[in-house]
């Protein structure tokens, strides 16, 4: 996309020296030419066998039913459910990045785009796989989708806020896999021009014929337009809808109309907190620091803070509509959350969603590797029990204290969740293996405006007085991929 004038001393988004248009190709395309390292072996056997423990709890459950789990009549939504939001939510970082950062002309989102937008895509099949498995009978399933069949006018429900969840994901999912490939279709081609063989063969039908004209880069650019411009209501919907299934019941703690925003910003804040895990690890196996930088890592940071104070916000809003209406119902419902029997689920969830997010008002913790990846890993373990909080603390103690249930999960509830992350991971590992993680193309436009070397050279030329070097030099303390050397001799 077209790059815009940026202020000199504004952090660079590609750091080092001599970084060339052949370079960033060699250096993002390295780990899918070449073999993979050890680090992506381990990482791969250890998610490898996590699937392999998903596929053998989901077989367990179709053959026995899912009786194998914890549920009981009162407690009929559980792990199942709970897992099922906090996918959805993490899928919805990628759609973000790819869609209002291009609306708004983020160059920033250039190399943190494509991964995140695949995370999209694992995420929601992951998430997909629950709703399979709590069909019991999955084969089934074309019955959810408004389509004749042989039994006559039998029609599913419309007014079903699950029947919703069916349209919405699913398109969901069909305009991200679309966004995503459009973007990897410059890319392709570069690999196919590299390759041989039978590489070169299967890249060459990946990459639809690409052939890099002025006319097909005019097509690109209007094509990615557009899908963002029909992505960024989906961002807003998706998690909307999802937060119907239970804002539009009469369940206390359910029962309100909160939910909507409040499910959108957790689910970004989920997303994002996923892709700074993600791409925290990936960038220092991969080698990758010239092009994901602090000032990415920076960025994805004070997001997480904003959506974290949002949902914070949010938490105080429920409070204080529980007290406000009257319902003694809905005042148990939140008072159980801090004294009932899953009290500590609650203390998790207010904790680390409400009080370990605000440590990132300090730049030093921002900016802190080490530190964001293990906030970025906590984070959503607060987003987990935010989710089994909302559902099962509102379901196992209701408007009757003669329906009241515990719920205990069972090895197969455990199994299955532990398993999808393994799925997660093994879909994501493959895909650094075959295909660029960063764009590549989107990250060259921005090289003669955005990168380091670039603003060295404006500063060595003097394009900039003594005061402005010496704030330039101390934002880029923070960087790890950026040599102070070369500005101590200006």
């Amino acid at each position: 996309m077209a790059s815009h004038s940026e202020s000199i001393i504004r952090e660079p988004l590609i750091t080092g020296k001599d970084i060339t248009y052949a370079r960033i190709t060699n250096d993002i395309l390295h780990p899918v030419e070449k073999m993979p390292g050890k680090a992506w072996w381990i990482g791969f056997t250890v998610a490898s066998l996590g699937a392999c423990l998903w596929v053998f709890a989901v077989s367990w459950t179709f053959w026995f039913g899912i009786g194998e789990w914890g549920l009981n009549k009162t407690v009929g939504w559980a792990w199942d459910i709970t897992g099922f939001v906090w996918w959805v939510g993490i899928g919805h970082a990628g759609t973000l990045i790819s869609a209002i950062l291009l609306l708004f002309r983020q160059n920033w989102r250039n190399s943190i785009n494509r991964s995140a937008e695949a995370m999209t895509i694992f995420a929601v099949i992951c998430a997909a796989t629950y709703i399979l498995c709590h069909m019991g009978r999955p084969w089934m399933f074309v019955y959810s989708l408004p389509l004749p069949n042989q039994y006559g006018s039998l029609w599913v429900n419309f007014n079903s806020p699950l029947i919703w969840d069916v349209f919405a994901i699913s398109t969901y999912f069909s305009v991200s896999l679309v966004f995503w490939y459009t973007g990897l279709l410059p890319d392709l081609a570069t690999i196919r021009d590299r390759a041989t063989g039978l590489r070169r063969r299967i890249y060459s039908v990946l990459s639809f014929g690409w052939t890099g004209s002025v006319k097909t880069w005019q097509r690109f650019e209007t094509v990615c337009l557009i899908l963002a411009g029909v992505s960024t209501p989906l961002v807003l919907s998706v998690h909307t809808i999802v937060s119907m299934d239970f804002a539009t019941s009469l369940e206390p703690g359910w029962h309100t109309t909160i939910f909507p925003p409040y499910f959108v910003a957790g689910a970004i804040f989920s997303g994002f907190a996923m892709v700074q895990t993600l791409l925290l690890v990936t960038r220092k196996v991969l080698g990758l620091e010239n092009y994901i930088t602090m000032f990415h890592i920076e960025a994805m940071n004070k997001i997480i803070l904003l959506t974290g104070s949002i949902v914070g916000v949010a938490y105080l809003t429920e409070f204080f509509i529980a007290y406000y209406s009257g319902s003694e119902y809905e005042q148990y419902t939140f008072l159980n959350r801090f004294i009932g029997p899953y009290w500590w689920a609650g203390c998790m969830m207010y904790g680390i969603n409400v009080l370990m997010t605000q440590l990132m008002w300090f730049k030093t913790i921002r900016t802190n590797i080490a530190i964001a990846w293990v906030l970025s890993i906590v984070v959503n373990i607060g987003m987990w029990f935010e989710r089994f909080v909302i559902i099962v603390t509102s379901l196992h103690r209701d408007f009757l204290p003669s329906s009241w249930a515990m719920f205990y999960p069972t090895w197969v509830d455990v199994s299955i969740f532990i398993g999808s992350i393994g799925v997660f991971f093994t879909l994501f590992l493959l895909f650094i293996r075959v295909l660029p993680s960063i764009a590549m193309a989107e990250v060259k436009l921005i090289l003669k405006s955005s990168s380091e070397q670039a603003k060295l050279k404006l500063m060595e030329h003097g394009h900039v007085d003594r005061e402005q070097l010496e704030f330039y030099k101390e934002t880029l303390t923070s960087f790890d991929s950026v040599n102070m050397d070369d500005y101590d001799k200006l």
